[in-house]
């Protein structure tokens, strides 16, 4: 980061004091926008907080592109940019608080030091085309990357700056004439077609901005910035001084047609096999393996040698020889332990082909366990979705275009399965009352006999989800004007019918199966509070009502009865949690050390763990504030998943999560450290996402995670580092 200015004459020398309850403390810098100040939160977190010059305050027009650059950057917070915190575009002077990273842009570190090497170019590529993809994945185009918008952190690039950035279906359109962008760094359509500005012109931005951190100059290059846009528009791209095994990536990423040039996936698939500078280090479980030395062969030495339930701290870069031997390795496995992948059976059979299998591993007692991955789509793009009755029961799957199946978690085998090709959509089947309710074809809820597989009764309710709410063995339906209809989830036949009392349109969001309640909430039309009742989900009895502050949602139990909910702000953001004890009507409110967008929760005892969309993972203790005092939060981690399924806890002390491209991630809840991931499973060689991300499955020790490929896969829970 450049060096905070001292006192002296400044543009903006009678800057605030204050943006909004943020004391302003040094000036960062100012661009033909605004300033970017210096500031901490209450908590001490320092913030970057930029406040819009007086003159454009006043100007409609670009309070509207404020307005636009602040929810755009709130929808693409994650690894690689700088996570919204506050913002308050209606102010006087409109404000955008993010978290402060520092370190320099990469316009200062090539004046400073001169272009990067190749190890740090190729960081810089892979770090700039994950950001792009969870830019783009968001919806969102920057339209104005380049150096100065790139910040270099010791966790990797960060894209900052979405002052003209777009979403794709953005209504706010450019004035006829005006340039808005870098010449230097804008693709051929923003001179030509403004109106028809893609994702495609934000890597052509990135291949300009590879050029300059390559040779210090960008690939079209003159003082007159006219001479420059016909350059970008008409002549060929100079990328003399890039790295050679870089020079035609970025090429292509500087293709006149839009069309021609490579995804930010493509541009990630390029780089592989990886370098492991550039990748993003997790650490890996070691292994025994045989190494072949003079005299015989003998246990492999510190690099190689299994470390049983050690996971090493220091980031390890393997020489060239290492980097042969496990190039030779991996040819070895690939040419001995290929495996078949299980096919899709037809309706009601038994068992089909054997799924693939990943070499045998030993489990942390001593009881072996084969990792195995199942194919079950037949068609489509559709991630299945599972669930299970409990540890060590059977997995039940869904897939849309496809249909239902029942797996057997210890290797993988398909035991039957129902195809049903009409099925559009799906979600994880139901386990009620003995029975498996999964969507047939006519969209309804079909009833199957969980050991044989044939369907037993149609339900006549629709498989939609949030249409109907599992609570044990019975299931909650929601009528407008606040009846809840309960079926007996093996019979389908109805228990009880009755109106909550106070409500005319909740929602069930939590059901607690040692009490047997479920939670209903309701929030009130201004979001100042929320009506919550439990509900005994047996009989339909109220257990307890109340009305409590703010926008709460019910997202666990802790102690003894005692409710766990989020609180949101206005923004839709949540900014804390609520534990309300019943019995004692008292409610200890834990307020977040920042907002997260869409957060999901799991409860570990009194431990909270949020996983935010940008993939900050926060843990909070909720018994602090109810013990009177305690620091709340326990730790955070950045995962760098852009997009994340629900957490979910397992063995020892770990949890897990999904990532939107197919891949598991295991953290340690202890420590708050990420020690283990799966390689994302592509469909087709592309990377696909589903627009629902499922959670993964835990059975006993083994976690079982679905894929946009069409697969489902089993890992050993117990030994993440060797994932």
């Amino acid at each position: 980061m450049p060096p905070l200015p001292g006192a002296g004459a400044h543009p903006e020398a009678e800057f605030p004091e204050y943006a909004g309850t943020y004391r302003l403390e040094a000036c960062l810098g100012s661009g033909g926008m605004g300033v970017v100040h210096l500031a901490r939160s209450a908590s001490g977190l320092q913030l970057a907080v930029k406040v819009v010059h007086r003159p454009y305050a006043a100007d409609p027009e670009f309070r509207a592109r404020f307005r636009q650059e602040v929810a755009a950057a709130r929808r693409v917070s994650g690894a690689f940019t700088a996570p919204v915190v506050d913002a308050d575009p209606e102010a006087v002077r409109p404000w955008m608080a993010t978290l402060y990273v520092p370190g320099p842009t990469l316009a200062e570190q090539v004046k400073r030091n001169g272009p990067l090497a190749p190890a740090e170019l190729r960081r810089l590529t892979a770090g700039l085309a994950e950001a792009l993809r969870d830019i783009h994945r968001a919806g969102v185009i920057h339209r104005d990357l380049k150096p100065s918008n790139v910040l270099l952190s010791d966790a990797g690039p960060k894209v900052i700056d979405f002052g003209i950035s777009r979403p794709y279906d953005s209504d706010l359109r450019t004035e006829t004439g005006k340039l808005i962008g870098s010449p230097p760094y804008m693709a051929p359509e923003q001179f030509q077609r403004p109106r028809e500005v893609g994702p495609a012109a934000d890597v052509f931005a990135l291949g300009a901005v590879l050029v300059h951190a390559a040779t210090g100059r960008g690939p079209f290059d003159s003082d007159s910035p006219y001479i420059v846009a016909y350059q970008v528009v008409h002549d060929e791209a100079d990328l003399s001084g890039v790295p050679e095994d870089l020079a035609e990536l970025v090429g292509r990423c500087l293709a006149k047609d839009p069309a021609a040039r490579p995804t930010p996936d493509e541009v990630m698939a390029a780089l592989r096999p990886p370098s492991y500078e550039a990748a993003a280090f997790i650490p890996a479980q070691r292994r025994a393996v045989a190494v072949a030395v003079e005299g015989g062969e003998r246990e492999g030495a510190e690099d190689a040698t299994h470390v049983r339930g050690a996971v090493p701290h220091r980031r390890w870069r393997p020489t060239r020889g290492r980097l042969v031997l496990a190039a030779a390795l991996l040819l070895v496995v690939a040419g001995v332990g290929a495996g078949g992948f299980a096919l899709w059976g037809g309706g009601g059979g038994g068992p089909v082909a054997a799924p693939e299998r990943t070499p045998e591993g030993e489990g942390a007692e001593g009881a072996a366990f084969s990792p195995w991955s199942t194919a079950l789509r037949t068609s489509g793009r559709a991630t299945p979705v599972c669930s299970s009755a409990g540890a060590g029961a059977a997995l039940y799957c869904a897939v849309a275009g496809t249909g239902t199946a029942r797996i057997d978690p210890a290797d993988g085998r398909v035991v039957w399965s129902d195809r049903n090709t009409a099925l559009r959509d799906a979600s994880a089947p139901i386990v009620s009352g003995g029975v498996v309710l999964s969507a047939g074809p006519d969209g309804k809820l079909r009833a199957y006999d969980p050991v044989k597989g044939v369907p037993v009764r149609e339900t006549g309710l629709s498989a939609s989800p949030g249409s109907v709410f599992p609570a044990g063995s019975t299931l909650l339906a929601v009528a407008d004007g606040g009846t809840v209809t309960a079926l007996d989830g093996a019979s389908g036949v109805e228990r009880w019918e009755r109106p909550l009392t106070g409500h005319t349109r909740p929602d069930f969001g939590l059901y607690d199966e040692a009490s047997g309640l479920a939670y209903a909430f309701e929030h009130a039309p201004a979001g100042g509070s929320t009506l919550v009742t439990a509900v005994d989900a047996g009989s339909g009895r109220a257990a307890w009502q109340r009305r409590l502050d703010g926008m709460l949602t019910p997202v666990a139990t802790a102690g003894a009865g005692e409710l766990v909910l989020t609180e949101m702000n206005a923004d839709m953001q949540t900014v804390g949690l609520v534990r309300y004890a019943p019995g004692k009507r008292s409610a200890a409110r834990i307020a977040l050390p920042f907002r997260l967008d869409e957060p999901q929760v799991v409860m570990g005892g009194d431990a909270a763990y949020l996983l935010g969309r940008g993939g900050s993972l926060l843990a909070v203790d909720t018994g602090a504030p109810a013990a009177g005092g305690g620091k709340a939060e326990l730790w955070r981690l950045e995962t760098g998943v852009g997009r994340g399924s629900a957490p979910v806890l397992g063995e020892g002390g770990h949890l897990y999560f999904s990532a939107a491209d197919g891949r598991l991630l295991a953290v340690d809840t202890g420590r708050g450290a990420l020690v283990g991931a799966t390689r994302a499973r592509l469909s087709g060689g592309k990377l696909t996402y589903a627009s629902d991300l499922p959670a993964p499955v835990v059975a006993g020790r083994v976690v079982v995670g679905t894929a946009p490929d069409g697969s489902v896969f089993a890992v050993d829970g117990l030994e993440p580092g060797g994932w």
